[in-house]
């Protein structure tokens, strides 16, 4: 009973978490549109994170300073998993749209499958090798086909996406590998924000010589909505890591790509090609193997049972 109840909430947290990441694409295209740079919409994303998680840790005594492996998870954490993701995807917004975006979310199961293997973490079963086939067979589709009429310069940006499910697979696999001993979840999502915070604002910087913090002055209600949707969804994030380890949480990109394409496609008016919504479709072929394929090896017969027959032999 413990163990069901327990993969319910894993799979609870995993919706919840999944649809809040799919608000971020339309979110940010919308933040484009009103001539927000990206960089600075990504730095939106991390300040309410951790803006509306740290007084929470301070009322509940749980605030602490990081320090050795702690400092460590965090800044790299920090920088991998959310000032990287999050500069690229709000950069690549605008110019595939969130639609397009969000389908390369799906890919992060996969990319994860692929990580865990060649760090010697996981070798995925002959089933799950062919789900990372259809994935990436569908994702490619879908690349070619959002490209468009644009000749090469149409095809540079929808190739430079398939970077997110690979950056999005590095940050699963080492907050699994180097979790500090004891680290809150939440405590580990406010530092790794304000790392990713300062990541991003020394890089806005560094490229442009400014910070036009003006600009977010003329969309607030954009911006307060951005802000909460992050500050709701990374507690949960770290805590579905936790519970569900890295490839359950890879699949919040499932949730993700499906809530991005469909608001792109509703209220954005996004179009997308009958070969891209094909592409689609193979990728949630890709999917759906994927998941028997890390369902199927749980099946096995429990250490108890095994000593039982043993003794009985």
């Amino acid at each position: 009973m413990a163990e069901a109840g327990g993969n319910g909430r894993a799979i609870g947290l995993l919706l919840y978490t999944g649809a809040l990441l799919g608000v971020n694409l339309p979110l940010g295209k919308l933040a484009a549109q009103g001539g927000v740079p990206p960089l600075l919409w990504a730095m939106v994303v991390s300040a309410g994170a951790a803006g509306l998680m740290l007084p929470a840790l301070v009322v509940q005594k749980r605030f602490v300073v990081p320090r050795g492996r702690m400092l460590r998870y965090t800044v790299i954490s920090g920088l991998i998993s959310f000032a990287a993701i999050n500069a690229l995807l709000y950069l690549l917004i605008p110019r595939v749209g969130a639609g397009y975006a969000g389908l390369m979310f799906a890919l992060s199961p996969v990319a994860t499958l692929g990580v865990t293997a060649l760090a010697g973490l996981k070798t995925p079963p002959r089933l799950g090798v062919i789900g990372i086939g259809f994935g990436l067979a569908g994702a490619a589709v879908v690349a070619l086909t959002r490209s468009g009429s644009g000749g090469a310069e149409g095809l540079i940006w929808p190739l430079v996406a398939f970077a997110l499910p690979v950056i999005l697979a590095l940050g699963n696999v080492y907050r699994t590998i180097d979790w500090p001993e004891g680290g809150h979840p939440a405590v580990l999502a406010v530092w790794s924000h304000l790392f990713a915070l300062i990541g991003l604002a020394g890089l806005q910087v560094a490229t442009t010589g400014e910070l036009p913090l003006h600009h977010l002055r003329e969309v607030p209600g954009l911006v307060l909505a951005q802000a909460v949707v992050a500050g709701l969804t990374f507690p949960a994030y770290f805590a579905l890591q936790k519970a569900g380890g890295p490839v359950l949480l890879s699949q919040i990109g499932y949730v993700a790509a499906a809530v991005g394409l469909a608001t792109g496609t509703l209220f954005l008016g996004e179009v997308y090609a009958p070969l891209t919504w094909a592409g689609a479709a193979v990728i949630a072929v890709g999917i759906a193997l994927t998941i028997r394929a890390q369902v199927a090896p749980r099946r096995e017969v429990a250490p108890e049972a095994t000593a039982t027959g043993r003794c009985a032999a």
